[in-house]
């Protein structure tokens, strides 16, 4: 409601909140009858059916206009304690704002000693300890699974953690970065620089240098084009970049596939991959566990 940009619609609102109400009691009272009338019998409505199945109007039934009562007068007692009608807040001032900071403050006083008591141990020993693994992988199901996939392999576009192919660095640090504060990887669009030719050149060069089948033609021309629009980000040898989230194609780890057809629309098209931060939403504790786990996956055979 406070992000209206005008009154109108708030008494707008309003407006139709209280007539509404208004017009129930209207309706309640303009249809009551408390008593039959003289004679005990109903007045009938002129509606038949089957011939002698009349209706009748008859009153309602006392405890029915007494529920209806309690309704109206429970409706209007929720508005003036809870928003409901435009800007006013209520009288108890409640916001589902206010409720889920309440809510989690309470859970951080309740549960937060269980994470807190790891944040001196280094990321490895975390690692090492089954309790904190069991909360780690709570976390991450709750908070990452919906990404890289509940088995942690990751799908097009969202890495495989249980690798050691890492964009920005593997590193327990490097690891626990990037989930306290995201990271933003781009690749840009080439097409206009290179031309189709250009695009196919350079294509059959980034297969070579991963080992794959390529037209050897095409790949020593696509070296030079190489060198010159993709080393700043990729190196020279094509051995990538953590500083920059820039992979390494000498591998055959492909986020977003190796065939020719994925290569072609990575280079034409760009590329732009977000990893949100979570520091503010979880908190540091939360984190580390969590970062522990994320660096469990890939090492797990060590």
């Amino acid at each position: 409601m406070s992000d209206f940009t005008s009154d109108f619609w708030s008494w707008w609102i309003i407006t139709i909140v209280v007539g509404g109400i208004a017009f129930c009691i209207w309706l309640l009272l303009g249809n009551k009858k408390s008593t039959l009338p003289a004679g005990g019998t109903a007045e009938a409505t002129g509606h038949v059916w089957d011939e002698d199945l009349e209706e009748l109007n008859n009153p309602l039934p006392r405890w029915w206009i007494i529920k209806f009562y309690i309704t109206i007068v429970f409706g209007i007692a929720y508005l003036a304690l809870y928003p409901g009608l435009g800007t006013f807040e209520g009288v108890l001032g409640w916001t589902e704002k206010g409720q889920y900071e309440a809510e989690i403050s309470a859970a951080d006083t309740r549960y937060g000693p269980l994470y807190d008591k790891y944040m001196n141990q280094a990321i490895p020993a975390v690692a090492a300890d089954d309790d904190a693994m069991k909360m780690g992988e709570r976390l991450y199901v709750n908070y990452c699974a919906v990404c890289h996939g509940s088995d942690a392999r990751g799908a097009s576009g969202f890495p495989n953690l249980r690798d050691s192919d890492w964009l920005f660095g593997g590193s327990p640090e490097q690891i626990k970065h990037s989930i306290m504060y995201g990271r933003q990887a781009v690749m840009p669009a080439w097409q206009a620089v290179l031309g189709d030719k250009g695009v196919d050149q350079v294509t059959n060069y980034v297969r070579q240098l991963s080992g794959m089948s390529a037209d050897n033609a095409l790949a020593a021309e696509g070296k030079q084009k190489f060198e010159t629009n993709c080393a700043a980000c990729h190196m020279a040898d094509g051995t990538g970049n953590i500083a920059m989230g820039a992979p390494n194609l000498t591998d055959e780890i492909w986020l977003y596939g190796g065939s020719p057809r994925a290569i072609k629309e990575t280079i034409v098209k760009g590329r732009n991959g977000v990893m949100p931060a979570h520091a503010e939403f979880l908190g540091e504790a939360k984190v580390h566990i969590l970062a522990a786990y994320v660096y469990s996956l890939s090492h797990e055979s060590d």
